[in-house]
């Protein structure tokens, strides 16, 4: 819901750092790899109870990520680096709520399993509609940048970054992020599914 809105805002700031590190030993498949092995650490920080390790590593996975796309379109886009950025973005959501379960089994154990249920979905939907979308030639106005068609709703990457922080800031509020915010997903999977399914069977009558 917050993605179209921010990436205007956002966009100017990612291009003016990646014009100061465009060079030839820089690559965005590079800056993709690096920020999601600084992800990674997101888990053992969670486990290990190191909160304020773990909102510094998210926010830097998430720079990242914006960053190799912002070179990735100085460059230019290839499929190669669209499936490298979502596949270990997808990894990276899900690795989160994991580490809050590590971090806790008694209490985070059912509510981490259902917000990571919950995110089987909005992945499933996103990647099913965006693969299917591609063989009909259907494009996004909304995200034009992106290498694949981006499927919004009202849970996207922003909400879901906020939710990690949020957690990460007041661990005892993760069981009710994770029920509410697992909820929404599940919200924004049916209303994908409802309008991915139409989106497509129009598609086929062309």
């Amino acid at each position: 819901m917050l993605d179209s809105r921010l990436h205007p805002l956002v966009k100017p700031l990612l291009n003016g750092m990646v014009a100061r590190i465009d060079r030839p030993g820089v690559s965005p498949d590079g800056l993709t790899l690096i920020g999601f092995a600084i992800g990674v650490l997101t888990l053992p920080f969670l486990a290990l109870h190191w909160y304020p390790a773990a909102v510094l590593t998210i926010v830097l996975n998430r720079l990242f990520d914006g960053l190799d796309g912002a070179l990735a379109r100085r460059r230019g886009l290839t499929d190669a680096g669209g499936f490298l950025d979502i596949t270990l973005d997808f990894l990276f959501y899900a690795l989160v709520p994991f580490g809050f379960i590590l971090a806790d089994p008694l209490h985070h154990g059912l509510p981490g399993a259902w917000l990571l249920f919950a995110f089987i979905g909005t992945g499933s939907s996103f990647l099913a509609f965006a693969a299917l979308a591609a063989k009909h030639q259907i494009t996004c106005p909304d995200y034009p940048h992106k290498s694949l068609f981006y499927l919004g709703g009202l849970t996207e990457g922003s909400e879901t970054i906020l939710v990690f922080i949020l957690s990460a800031l007041f661990p005892p509020f993760f069981p009710w992020l994770a029920w509410i915010f697992g909820a929404l997903c599940w919200f924004t999977t049916l209303t994908r599914i409802a309008g991915g399914y139409q989106a497509l069977k129009q598609a086929a009558r062309r």
